[in-house]
């Protein structure tokens, strides 16, 4: 019985992680598109677009998603792990993109590249270190 409560909870934070992640994407896809189609370089584009997605993030992260009375007590080191963890995503998502550009790849398949890896590394930054 223990168990599949536990089971429900983690699933229930992986959910509420999805839909802040689908949030926080959408804030991201959105300035990045805007700035591509304005002619700023791909990289810079992704890098803009990711800042602004973790800030959608953080807000979600913080408030919705991590809700355990004890994630509070630490916040002010959550910020700072949180910070790390998305310079992290941050260093994938430019890098990827920037590379896969300067190879001639859409920089838009790029990023959805980008996406999909930068998001399993953050979740298991963030799962693991940030609100451990």
């Amino acid at each position: 019985m223990l168990a599949r409560w536990l089971a429900a909870g983690v699933q229930l934070t992986y959910t509420r992680y999805i839909v802040a992640s689908a949030a926080a994407l959408g804030a991201d896809l959105a300035v990045f598109m805007l700035l591509l189609a304005s002619g700023m370089d791909a990289a810079g584009s992704s890098a803009v677009g990711y800042i602004c997605g973790i800030a959608v993030h953080w807000v979600l992260s913080s408030r919705a998603v991590f809700t355990s009375p004890g994630y509070a007590t630490t916040r002010h080191r959550q910020r700072l792990l949180f910070l790390g963890s998305a310079l992290i995503g941050l260093g994938l998502t430019a890098g990827i993109v920037g590379l896969a550009d300067g190879l001639g790849i859409d920089a838009r398949l790029a990023k959805i590249a980008a996406v999909i890896v930068s998001f399993h590394a953050t979740y298991l930054l963030r799962k693991t270190i940030v609100f451990a």
